[in-house]
């Protein structure tokens, strides 16, 4: 990706060197990764994952993070979950080998491998992707990063997130279905937030 993410995602040092750390568990009621495709060479086509959770943890001193994402590939969702007439949807078509063979990969999973910052938020989050049991590099740009405590616990709980953005060819880990009346460019969007613990 430049992307996911999604995670669609989360931040940290490492827990060695935890002094200044805060680690957070994702909330994943208001994590969610989507997707857009280009389909049939006309509209852009949209999706999300229903089900991610995850952890990160950031060191606003030391200006570094970690992240961790893993999204259930079987939560994939267009919009399309009735057959009428026809003999699977498009979201039934997304869960089989041709796409995310769900059965076989029941997880994708980000993880970061450095965290850039610009001041004292986090900017960029470099990391892999494993998907289809392939791993590749990806690039997620942080477009809005918020801490603060959370307002529903009278300030109980605090919590920090946001969203991030980037893309991904979907081919280079070996999902080639349909290309290219089903576009290769995957272009991501996640919105995410985690509670410190």
């Amino acid at each position: 990706m430049k992307p996911l993410v999604v995670g669609l995602f989360v931040v940290a040092l490492p827990l060695t060197a935890a002094a200044q750390a805060e680690n957070y568990n994702i909330d994943p009621y208001h994590t969610y990764p989507y997707f857009e495709i280009e389909h049939l060479g006309t509209a852009m086509l949209r999706g999300r994952f229903d089900k991610t959770a995850g952890k990160f943890s950031i060191d606003r001193t030391a200006k570094t993070g970690e992240l961790e994402v893993v999204i259930q590939t079987g939560s994939v969702t267009t919009g399309d979950n009735d057959r009428d007439g026809r003999p699977r949807t498009r979201d039934e078509h997304l869960r089989a080998p041709d796409f995310f063979n769900v059965a076989e990969f029941p997880t994708m999973v980000l993880r970061s491998t450095a965290v850039r910052f610009a001041g004292d938020n986090p900017d960029t989050i470099e990391g892999n992707l494993t998907l289809l049991g392939v791993t590749k590099p990806v690039t997620l740009r942080i477009e809005r990063w918020r801490c603060g405590p959370d307002p529903r616990t009278q300030g109980r709980r605090f919590q920090c997130g946001g969203n991030a953005t980037g893309s991904f060819k979907r081919s280079d880990f070996g999902m080639r279905f349909g290309i290219p009346n089903v576009g290769d460019e995957v272009r991501l969007w996640m919105s995410f937030y985690g509670f410190r613990q």
